[in-house]
């Protein structure tokens, strides 16, 4: 069974920086693209960014683009994603997910989705 576990949200101050992670289980990780979501209060979830199965291709909503970056380790399975220069707009509950396909997927069309982990950026 696949397990997504995403931590290292929290509070942070405009302009600060925030890393958060996302263990998977349950899968060979490596074969497949990965990617971050966010989900405001009251709005519907978006994409925020996408890596590929190899890490060499990866693709940035355009409100993160510069931003915020998104790397995988294999060895650990695990993906990250560095958020830098943060805004108030940027906060929301950040969910993970495991693609079926290797490279990036741009929808919502993910087989499997972590909980979440808030994101909380004060002005």
């Amino acid at each position: 069974q696949v397990q997504l576990v995403e931590s290292g949200g929290g509070l942070v101050q405009a302009g600060g920086s925030l890393r958060l992670s996302c263990a998977a289980s349950g899968r060979t990780f490596s074969t497949y693209a990965m990617g971050w979501f966010r989900q405001a209060s009251g709005k519907e979830r978006e994409f925020v960014t996408a890596i590929s199965w190899s890490g060499s291709n990866t693709y940035y909503a355009d409100s993160v683009k510069g931003r915020f970056t998104i790397s995988r380790d294999d060895a650990k399975n695990v993906v990250y994603l560095q958020m830098n220069s943060v805004k108030p707009e940027d906060t929301a509950v950040y969910y993970c997910a495991l693609s079926r396909y290797r490279q990036v997927v741009l929808s919502l069309d993910y087989d499997y989705w972590g909980q979440g982990t808030q994101v909380t950026v004060s002005s």
